[in-house]
């Protein structure tokens, strides 16, 4: 997986409206626009509000069916530190905004003990939809939202990746990740480097993970200011 983000060129998988046929499209990404061609040869290309425009009219999993507003990342779109976490939450869906709940009030405090803002990061998620219940995304709903994923990667060109929780490790860094021994651990791809830690939420429930978590986030904004672009 994590290949297919990092190395150009790279194949997306997208879909036609009302159907599941598949297309390959080759990626390369200049500043603010992504330029493709599809498989008639048409040349195609994409900016931060054209992805935008296709998760709000997202129909591609039956999460699309539930949810109140779908959720795109938000940030700097220059940032050089990514976060990633594994879908929206119910005060997300209500919003439309990543990490707007408690998890979020969580997150705002660490950015703010390691000398950071919300403004100077990009935060996104691998599902864009709230799934019922809090569940951990399905499979299906993984790969049918991962090509907004990837698309927000190429623009952005992050220098740092934090996977926030299990589910966005194990999709992004390795399928068999275990956060409780390896969150701090570094995995290095092309110019990128990732790592994870645990999902804010994860602190609402043992307060206890606070510092370990910002010894995370302390590692990864040292690595941050080693890395300029």
């Amino acid at each position: 997986v994590i290949r297919l983000l990092f190395l150009i060129p790279v194949y997306i998988i997208a879909s036609e409206p009302n159907t599941r046929q598949k297309f390959l499209h080759k990626i390369r990404c200049r500043q603010d626009t992504i330029y493709t061609r599809n498989s008639k040869g048409d040349f195609m290309q994409y900016t931060w509000n054209d992805i935008k425009q296709h998760v709000s009219a997202c129909t591609h999993c039956p999460l699309s069916q539930t949810r109140h507003l779908p959720v795109m990342g938000r940030g700097d779109h220059q940032a050089e530190l990514m976060l990633i976490a594994e879908a929206p939450g119910n005060q997300e869906d209500q919003q439309g905004l990543p990490f707007v709940g408690r998890s979020g009030e969580i997150l705002d405090k660490l950015l703010q003990d390691c000398g950071l803002t919300r403004e100077e990061i990009y935060i996104t998620n691998i599902v864009k939809c709230h799934p019922p219940g809090n569940r951990d995304p399905k499979e299906e709903e993984k790969k049918a939202c991962f090509p907004y994923l990837k698309y927000e990667t190429f623009l952005l060109k992050p220098r740092i990746i934090v996977c926030l929780g299990r589910v966005a490790a194990q999709r992004i860094i390795s399928p068999d990740f275990k956060i409780t021994r390896q969150h701090g651990t570094w995995t290095y791809r092309k110019d990128c480097s990732l790592t994870a830690t645990y999902h804010p939420s994860a602190i609402l429930r043992d307060p206890s993970k606070y510092e370990l978590v910002k010894g995370d986030f302390d590692e990864a904004v040292k690595k941050l200011k080693q890395n300029t672009k």
